[in-house]
């Protein structure tokens, strides 16, 4: 036997697939556990800008990787031209957040595992991942970093600038300088005390200074 008949034989053929009932519980369960999963991402997101239709990505995710792994542990030659589509298929979108990355493996994940038919698995992985991330995802680290811009209309208003941040942060130091006619940009990390962000106000209101403003690591901005 050739290894051409091997998948032209009535074995492969006959192969059973799974129940009707097997596929509609894995799909409903991979339904539910999308949810959690959107939930927490909505939980803990920290970004700028919330993107609902990544949530929803998330529930799809589970019900189609549910759906693929259910064919291919079906039919053998299916299993083959599935890797041969998905090996075409180019994902383009740009992950911002390392978080997210995280996210998109626990919705292929439970998937895998649900069709699997390892549903108490699942279920029991998704709970401990939901309450990590939780716990974890929403802490801030004490004395997070902070990224300062300030534009200054002249030099003049430099040494102000710096004296005012020794007093007013717990920490600064530059980071970038540009210098061009008539105007300065300077970029500082800075170390807040207590978060008080109030005296970026303050700084703005120095003479000499254009615009100051305050970005956090995770995209967030006071100014």
């Amino acid at each position: 036997m050739t290894f051409s008949d091997i998948f032209k034989s009535k074995f492969l053929e006959n192969m059973e697939a799974a129940s009707v009932t097997d596929m509609a519980l894995a799909l409903a369960v991979a339904f539910v556990l999308g949810l959690l999963i959107f939930v927490v991402y909505r939980r803990t997101f920290r970004g700028v800008m919330y993107s609902q239709s990544f949530g929803v990505t998330l529930i799809a995710l589970s019900l189609i990787t549910t759906l693929v792994i259910l064919a291919v542990s079906s039919n053998v030659v299916l299993s083959l031209g599935m890797v041969g589509a998905l090996s075409i298929v180019r994902f383009r979108a740009a992950i911002k957040d390392p978080l997210d990355l995280a996210f998109l493996f626990w919705s292929i994940a439970v998937g895998i595992v649900l069709a699997a038919g390892l549903i108490p698995l699942a279920a029991i992985a998704s709970v401990i991942i939901a309450v990590v991330l939780l716990v974890f995802g929403n802490r801030r680290p004490a004395g997070q970093p902070y990224m300062l811009a300030v534009t200054l209309s002249n030099a003049q208003a430099e040494g102000a600038v710096a004296g005012m941040l020794q007093t007013a942060v717990k920490k600064s130091q530059i980071k970038s300088k540009s210098v061009s006619a008539g105007r300065v940009e300077l970029g500082y990390e800075v170390r807040l005390q207590a978060d008080n962000v109030d005296f970026v106000l303050a700084l703005s209101q120095i003479p000499g200074v254009e615009n100051a403003t305050l970005v956090s690591y995770s995209g967030e901005y006071t100014g």
